[in-house]
């Protein structure tokens, strides 16, 4: 089914890039002396990068390396200890441990579990240590946060499925297969995916997906089918790109062609989109956030007070800190804007789009 969400993205996608860029930039204004490399009054600067999980692929492929060349970019003889939880909470708390043990003087931490995290963030603030919460707002005395506009992320997926359901909406019910319900961002994602479609699309069968898991996902959609009939099915709200990979599979076996929403524009997603078996995703530009976030850290560990350049608002964590932050806004990818943002980012190249399988689709687009 053709998308019928490309006109959120008119004028919105490219302002918005323009946010994030500028983002950025002040944040590499906002170093000042950090860019020598200098470190603190102890020696060199010493960071912990700790990420959640690798089965969603952006963060071993662009999160990992992006955060360790910022942080190297602005303080050249960095440690850099980098860890990755596989999707253990317990794991990370012994990681954090460890990084604690290592010296670091600022962890930058994606938490499995925002909640269960607490005590370790706590731990690490008793130790002097600092804690940037990147991409998910851990609970317990963080320090900074940097994220994206994760309530306008899910408004956003909620407008295109809106959209892209269009006069069907009366016909049928859709499925909303939401995040992990230990990841604070799936609430907001959640909560801002129902602002858009409650009272315009009907909400047959909601499943919050554990772990994020596409399998699971996968199982939800079938399930979902069947519970409300292949026929009623008009659309599938799924929060990121890879539930959507398992969601998609679903649609197939059962010979359904709907609306379906995604986040973090994977590849595959990129090519579903070309394809017209995903709808839309939400592209969120990793290089400011792993820009702003090497920044904070950086600037953490020399012991320098953060700035309204890199820290311009705050939010309240589920733990009720107030927390210094930095949200940038997300992006909407359809395929009329492919070429226009994670291509002309660099994200991914026309060649590694287009592969032969998606050749044609790419002529259409006008990629190649």
């Amino acid at each position: 089914m053709k998308s019928r969400s490309t006109g959120i993205v008119v004028g919105a996608a490219a302002a918005s890039l323009v946010l994030a860029l500028t983002s950025c930039g002040s944040a590499k204004q906002s170093t000042g002396s950090a860019s020598s490399g200098s470190g603190t009054a102890s020696g060199a600067v010493k960071v912990g990068v700790l990420l959640p999980e690798s089965k969603t692929t952006r963060y071993e492929q662009f999160d990992r390396p992006l955060l360790e060349s910022r942080i190297k970019e602005l303080a050249p003889n960095a440690q850099i200890d980098y860890y990755n939880a596989n999707q253990d909470a317990t794991l990370q708390q012994t990681q954090v441990d460890t990084a604690l043990t290592k010296g670091n003087q600022v962890l930058v931490l994606d938490a499995v579990d925002a909640k269960s995290i607490q005590a370790s963030v706590q731990k690490a603030h008793d130790a002097g240590v600092k804690v940037v919460a990147y991409d998910r707002l851990a609970q317990g005395p963080v320090d900074a946060y940097v994220s994206f506009d994760n309530n306008k992320v899910g408004q956003l997926q909620g407008e295109a499925l809106v959209a892209a359901v269009g006069d069907k909406a009366s016909a049928g019910k859709i499925i909303m297969i939401n995040g992990s319900p230990t990841d604070p961002n799936a609430a907001q994602f959640k909560a801002g995916a129902h602002s858009a479609i409650d009272g315009k699309l009907t909400i047959g069968k909601e499943y919050d997906t554990p772990n994020w898991d596409p399998n699971n996902a996968n199982q939800e959609a079938a399930a979902g089918i069947t519970a409300i009939g292949a026929p009623n099915v008009v659309g599938v709200y799924s929060a990121n790109d890879g539930m959507a990979a398992g969601i998609a599979t679903a649609l197939k076996a059962a010979n359904l062609s709907v609306p379906l929403t995604g986040q973090d524009a994977q590849l595959d997603a990129v090519q579903r989109i070309l394809i017209d078996t995903q709808t839309m995703s939400i592209y969120k530009p990793y290089k400011p956030e792993t820009d702003i976030a090497g920044a904070m850290a950086v600037q953490l560990a020399q012991g320098k007070t953060l700035g309204k350049d890199l820290v311009p608002t705050t939010v309240t964590s589920g733990s009720g800190q107030t927390v210094p932050a930095n949200l940038i806004t997300p992006i909407v990818l359809v395929k009329d804007n492919i070429k226009s943002t994670v291509v002309a980012d660099g994200l991914y190249t026309v060649a590694q789009i287009c592969t032969p399988d998606y050749a044609a689709a790419c002529t259409a687009a006008g990629l190649q």
